[in-house]
């Protein structure tokens, strides 16, 4: 009998120590239809708290360090800094009209937010939350991201077929390249020399080789691809595939950059939309626009493994190095 039971516990213990522990951090969702932001702690996949207030917050960018916290709020027609810290609004700047994606320079100096009903770039000063400048780009630009040394800022513009390229010293467009049907969003490689776009009415994924500034390949993936994150290794460019409220899509392609092709497709929830991935490069968390839920994905092992229930309608998504505080004692409202 002591025997079965020390087996057991041999057996137990194996099991346990098969996956890797969850992360410190936080990730930050927007629920667009729910005017709210969830904050989950990626130490227990649990929600801490939920931020009530913001019109339509469609994404959501954390600075780096985890220092401050954007989102857009499409509503409103502006973009908001958020203290971490107290979960409070630290301030608001007017955008033009609606406001899409968020990102922030790597010095953390400037935000540039895609307004996709006016076809343009809004520059703006971290600090003041004055704009600098307003860029000229694409049709309804939607996906932004910023390359790894921050000299560039690329733009999705979904009904051009296009990207745009922005050179952030000068805060002008330097480019647009053709790129394919329905991009709606991008990623750069970890080296910065490659830029992935996904191709949501072909139901694939672009790569384009920044030297020449030329696509150079195409990967299948599943419908209605959204987001797109490439993992820190290089090895995956991490693929959310929403397909259409009437028929959605439920998963989240990997796709091998060395061969260029989908080499697993893991089920996560319906509406799959945003994607990100945690500064250890284990954990990919994805948005389940349909099920109002967050799904949790082991890289390595390439299985879901956690749900978390948030706020109506995830559609943006990023995550902190960064612990998050308690719950605060009453519930927070970030109403402007």
């Amino acid at each position: 009998m002591k025997n079965i039971l020390l087996s057991c516990l041999v057996f137990i213990a194996a099991l346990a120590s098969s996956s890797p522990a969850l992360v410190q951090g936080t990730v930050w969702v927007a629920n667009e239809n729910g005017n709210s932001l969830t904050v989950i702690n990626t130490a227990t996949n649990e929600v801490v708290t939920t931020l009530q207030g913001i019109g339509m917050p469609h994404n959501v960018q954390v600075a780096p360090g985890g220092k401050s916290v954007w989102v857009t709020s499409m509503h409103h027609g502006q973009v908001v800094k958020i203290d971490p810290i107290t979960y409070r609004v630290v301030g608001t700047a007017k955008t033009g009209k609606s406001p899409a994606h968020v990102i922030v320079t790597p010095d953390s100096k400037k935000v540039y937010v895609a307004n996709e009903d006016d076809n343009t770039v809004s520059v703006i000063d971290a600090s003041t939350l004055k704009t600098i400048t307003t860029i000229p780009v694409g049709h309804h630009p939607h996906g932004l991201r910023p390359s790894p040394d921050g000299k560039l800022v690329c733009v999705a513009n979904m009904e051009s077929g296009s990207v745009s390229l922005i050179d952030t010293t000068t805060d002008k467009k330097i480019a647009d390249i053709a790129v394919g049907k329905g991009p709606v969003q991008v990623a750069f490689s970890p080296s910065g020399k490659i830029l992935y776009v996904s191709l949501s009415k072909q139901n694939a994924i672009a790569k384009i080789d920044l030297t020449t500034k030329k696509v150079t390949a195409e990967a299948a993936v599943g419908d209605g691809p959204i987001q797109l994150f490439a993992t820190r290794d290089d090895q995956y460019v991490l693929v959310a595939n929403q397909g259409t409220k009437e028929r959605p899509a439920n998963t989240l392609s990997f796709v091998y950059t060395r061969t260029f092709k989908t080499v697993d497709d893991i089920v996560t929830g319906r509406g799959v939309h945003g994607v990100v991935v945690d500064d250890s490069g284990k954990y990919a968390y994805v948005t389940n626009t349909f099920d109002d839920s967050v799904g949790v994905v082991e890289i390595a092992a390439r299985k879901l493994v956690a749900t978390v229930r948030v706020g109506q309608k995830p559609n943006g998504i990023s995550y902190s190095p960064q612990a998050p505080p308690p719950e605060p004692a009453s519930n927070t409202n970030t109403a402007m």
